[in-house]
């Protein structure tokens, strides 16, 4: 299974940006999904997660401005980031499991700065 991250980018504080994550597999409906994040000189952490019948997880951190959503026929897992900090920057990395197997996306660059 392949997963591909895009969206990313330099955003000023305050502003929002949407990450896609679409995957190869025509089985994404059995995956659940989940984004995850990792600073320079940080560890890898889970940002949110979306269950296959969608129950939807956050970190403390970006709840109440962050969203994820999923669109199974198009494959795609979304991350919709608003109100973003410089603390968010850091690269975010799609993430797909269920009981059987995990699979990772190459990452995508978020750079929240002025």
């Amino acid at each position: 299974v392949h997963l591909v991250e895009s969206g990313g980018g330099l955003v000023q504080p305050g502003g929002s940006l949407r990450l896609s994550c679409t995957a190869s597999t025509r089985f994404f409906g059995a995956f659940h999904m989940g984004w995850y994040r990792q600073a320079p000189g940080k560890e890898r952490e889970l940002v949110a997660r979306i269950t296959t019948s969608l129950i939807t997880h956050y970190a403390d951190s970006v709840k109440g401005r962050f969203t994820i959503s999923r669109v199974d026929n198009k494959k795609t897992v979304y991350l919709e980031m608003n109100s973003l900090k410089p603390e968010d920057t850091a690269v975010y990395f799609c993430h797909a499991f269920n009981a059987g197997a995990d699979y990772w996306g190459q990452g995508t660059q978020v750079t929240v700065s002025s």
